[in-house]
């Protein structure tokens, strides 16, 4: 009887073992998550800070699915050392997993950048329904926050917190918000919807310190303005969680390098998700998480499958404003662009050689999956 261990209970890790019980129906697979919540969703978790949720409206996977395919869940566990020749892995408590074939799906972690005062207290990421609650704590005594970066989740946090009456102010590196999802133009429309509903914004600005004694007090930026902070959320992005792939001695870059097969430089050791680099690629979200666990799930259980680089597509809800954004989105205009603007709703269609190879939807997403099916024809 095969035994499969998954680290990681993130999309990646879950897919993988729904993949590798539908085709092998008594092996044993265990999955090992450092969090103590089971399979949930992270785009939720903003829902949970404003206080639109609770903990088991994130779930996606609750107790009787990990039951009904026979997954043996361990919450709380951090897998510390892994051994290759032995095919063992060890927990934090010294605990040994024996395996024949492993999946490292340990997904990212926040970055927080270099800044001074960045380990005060009141300072949080969100990334984790612990740096959720976390929050939520101290969201009860803040009455300004200071978001340092105009990532996604960081922008819906944001959002969060105002709707708790928050005064709160973001600083951003670059010249305009989600540089990856949109251009210049969708930004600044995107921007002004956000100063709406109550946001502030600080473009183009670097966070010199976060003042303060014990506790953030304020964030000073390098221009010399100093904002107001009791508490202060950085949002400036992820890297994989590459410490222990490195210690295993596994072939690295910006992150575990893989093959289509989702095999890593060590025999039946697998990555996928965030953690994973496929061609010197990795766009870090779901759908190619998803789809990176199914085929490393495949492939763990001997059905040979192979990976291919999906579009890279996001369809958002930023302060329940829709945003989609797919392949080339030509933010310096050197391609043919057709775009349409009226009432809130922005819409950008790149083309190459007269074939859609990018999109910019914003204000609504109507047709967007149609444009990213033409964009992956046109692709290969």
């Amino acid at each position: 009887m095969k035994k499969y261990l998954i680290i990681g209970n993130g999309v990646a890790g879950t897919t993988a073992a729904e993949k590798i019980r539908k085709n092998d129906p008594d092996g044993l697979i265990t999955i090992v998550t450092k969090e103590e919540v089971p399979f949930y969703s992270r785009i939720k978790l903003p829902d949970f800070v404003a206080g639109l949720a609770d903990k088991t409206d994130l779930i996606i996977k609750n107790e009787k699915w990990y039951s009904d395919y026979k997954i043996d869940l361990r919450l709380g566990v951090t897998i510390t050392d892994i051994n290759s020749i032995r095919k063992q892995a060890a927990d934090q408590d010294g605990n040994v997993f024996d395996y024949d074939s492993l999946l490292i799906a340990t997904g990212s972690n926040p970055f927080i950048p270099p800044v001074n005062g960045s380990s005060k207290d009141n300072v949080f990421s969100l990334r984790s329904f612990e740096d959720a609650a976390g929050i939520v704590k101290a969201a009860a005594s803040a009455d300004n926050v200071v978001a340092i970066g105009g990532g996604l989740l960081g922008l819906e946090a944001a959002h969060a917190l105002i709707k708790r009456g928050i005064k709160l102010v973001v600083v951003e590196f670059f010249d305009r918000l989600l540089p990856r999802q949109t251009d210049p133009h969708g930004a600044l429309l995107l921007k002004e919807m956000l100063e709406k509903q109550g946001f502030g914004f600080r473009l183009e600005a670097k966070t010199k310190q976060i003042t303060g004694k014990k506790a953030a007090e304020g964030v000073q930026l390098e221009s010399g303005e100093e904002l107001k902070a009791d508490m202060v959320l950085f949002s400036a992005g992820v890297r994989p969680d590459l410490g222990l792939p490195e210690k295993t001695g596994l072939e690295t870059d910006r992150g575990v390098i893989v093959n289509s097969r989702m095999e890593t430089s060590l025999e039946n050791i697998y990555a996928a998700g965030d953690i994973a680099q496929f061609e010197q690629t990795n766009f870090c979200i779901w759908p190619e998480a998803q789809e990176q666990g199914r085929v490393a799930g495949a492939n763990m259980a001997g059905v040979s499958e192979e990976f291919q680089t999906i579009v890279p597509s996001n369809r958002l809800k930023v302060a329940g404003i829709d945003l989609a954004s797919a392949g080339d989105i030509n933010p310096d205009n050197l391609l043919e662009s057709e775009i349409e603007e009226s009432d809130g709703i922005y819409r950008k269609i790149v083309k190459k050689n007269n074939k859609i190879v990018g999109c910019i939807m914003l204000g609504s997403t109507a047709g967007f999956s149609d444009i990213v099916k033409q964009i992956a024809g046109n692709t290969n």
